[in-house]
């Protein structure tokens, strides 16, 4: 059928764009000699991630144990949470998924040391740990050199823990300034990650992984370090408003919110169906990735989303208004697709005007 027969508000993937991205990034890899281990994070789809491992992604990235699940029970058997795992409950559950796949977690600090060594006592395999490198988005990681040499003896002691390396998340290269500042940023954080595996080596605990993440600088095509052994960017694959400013164009968007014009109240408003329930109230609001409103019309150029409800994007634009009528469809490009996704339970695949099907978004909601 034809796209603009789907119901609305509805998520639309474009086949030939999401494989190009797929495609391009992994080229990218290749080239410069590491791993890919696309964060799924941004599409929840175990669909999507099967792609990106056909195409020649080492491993997937997720954020929660309940992705790693959803995962696992798609056929996914290389995962790693890119965050810290607390409370035996999780880890009871990152034990039995080692039992048939390779999945390694986040960590920083000696208490999860502790709690994975505990849990993972007399399971006949190690719980596979990554530390975290905290590189200036000031969120979770290692700060101190002292502090991350005391989780490594930690390590060192430990029965059940194996040390497998260490990752780096540097998101705040979204609010540099230009190209040159966001290279800079992300120079100074794959620095400080090599320096920390370094550290590892110097204490005799080689790290196995060098993992670095964030879409921006791999979308810019930044030189990646000698040392560096894998990448983990995640929206490339499906882009949005936000990354596309980074690159100065919305060709790669693969993601779009099919809505209906549902009322033109005025001769500058017009409503449409979809609203925080189904795009999010999320934007950039500074650097590469700034966008402005809420997410923009595909088809209109310069046209955005001024606000929405819950229910309800409102859009300020006379010319758009006399454009477009009562019950016509548009496509609108979010500022930030990863929450996006996750609100929806079905994505549907387009080619052109084609639908080819409809995908599940079988991660959703698995936040634990």
């Amino acid at each position: 059928m034809h796209y603009l027969e789907i119901d609305t508000p509805a998520l639309l993937i474009d086949r030939e764009r999401v494989w190009e991205n797929i495609e391009g990034m992994q080229d990218f890899a290749d080239k410069n000699g590491v791993a890919l281990r696309p964060h799924t994070k941004t599409h929840k789809m175990s669909a999507l991630a099967g792609w990106q491992v056909e195409a020649g992604a080492q491993g997937i990235t997720v954020a929660k144990v309940g992705e790693a699940e959803v995962m696992a029970q798609a056929g996914l058997d290389d995962i790693f949470i890119a965050n810290q795992v607390v409370g035996s409950k999780k880890l009871e559950r990152i034990r039995q998924l080692s039992g048939t796949i390779d999945i390694s977690f986040g960590i920083d600090s000696i208490h999860h040391v502790e709690e994975a060594d505990a849990v993972f006592k007399g399971s006949g395999r190690k719980a596979q740990v990554v530390v975290e490198i905290e590189v200036g988005e000031k969120r979770s990681g290692i700060i101190e050199a002292d502090d991350f040499k005391k989780l490594l003896e930690t390590i060192g002691r430990s029965d059940n823990v194996h040390f497998r390396g260490v990752f780096s998340h540097d998101g705040h290269t979204y609010k540099a300034e230009d190209a040159e500042a966001c290279r800079a940023l992300y120079e100074e954080s794959a620095h400080r990650t090599l320096g920390f595996a370094q550290l590892a080596r110097e204490m005799d605990m080689p790290p196995e992984v060098i993992s670095i993440g964030s879409t921006p600088p791999f979308m810019l095509g930044f030189d990646i370090p000698d040392g560096i052994t894998e990448i983990r960017p995640g929206t490339y694959i499906l882009m949005d408003a936000g990354q596309s400013n980074v690159i100065g164009t919305y060709a790669h968007c693969a993601a779009s919110v099919l809505t209906s014009v549902i009322s033109k109240p005025t001769q500058a408003r017009v409503i449409t169906d979809v609203g925080a329930k189904g795009l999010t109230m999320q934007t950039r609001i500074a650097g590469i990735t700034r966008t402005e409103g809420l997410g923009l019309l595909r088809e209109y150029e310069g046209v955005h989303i001024d606000s929405v409800f819950d229910e309800h994007a409102i859009i300020y634009d006379e010319a758009f208004n006399r454009n477009v009528a009562v019950g016509e469809r548009v496509r609108i490009i979010p500022n930030h697709i990863c929450p996006v996704s996750n609100l929806y339970d079905t994505a549907w695949l387009v080619s052109g005007d084609e639908v080819l099907e409809e995908i599940r978004v079988d991660a959703r909601g698995r936040l634990q």
